[in-house]
C-alpha cells in the first residue's frame, strides 16, 4: 500500500529559513497507525529519501491528530542562490512514493 492512498494530505513547508516540514494527515485512525507503524517512515528512511543525517530528521507522530510532522534541515537556505522553492511547498515530491 502507497502513503498516497491512506494520507488525505501530504505537503510541505517551511518553520523559518533553515528548516523543512512535511505534514501527513490522514483520513481515520487504521491508516494513522499503518502509517507510524511503517519502517518506511523511519528517521532512517526519509533521511536517505531527502539525503540527510539520519540524526537530524525527526519523525513526530501526533495521535490526537491523526497526523505525523516530519522536520529536517534544508538543503539550501530559503532564499540563498541554488534555492528553486523558497516556501519549502513543493518539497514533499519524494513522499508520494512512498510504500508502507
Amino acid at each position: 500500500m502507497k502513503l498516497v492512498d491512506i494520507a488525505k494530505v501530504i505537503r510541505s513547508k517551511n518553520a523559518g529559513p533553515t528548516v523543512l516540514t512535511l505534514d501527513l494527515l490522514f483520513n481515520d485512525e487504521k491508516g494513522f497507525k499503518l502509517a507510524a507503524a511503517s519502517k518506511s517512515l523511519t528517521p532512517d528512511a526519509i533521511a536517505k529519501l531527502y539525503s540527510q543525517p539520519a540524526a537530524k530528521v525527526e519523525v513526530l507522530p501526533y495521535p490526537p491528530a491523526l497526523a505525523i510532522k516530519i522536520v529536517m534541515p534544508r538543503r539550501i537556505v530559503s532564499g540563498n542562490p541554488g534555492d528553486s522553492d523558497v516556501y519549502g511547498a513543493q518539497q514533499h515530491g519524494p513522499m508520494l512514493g512512498i510504500e508502507l
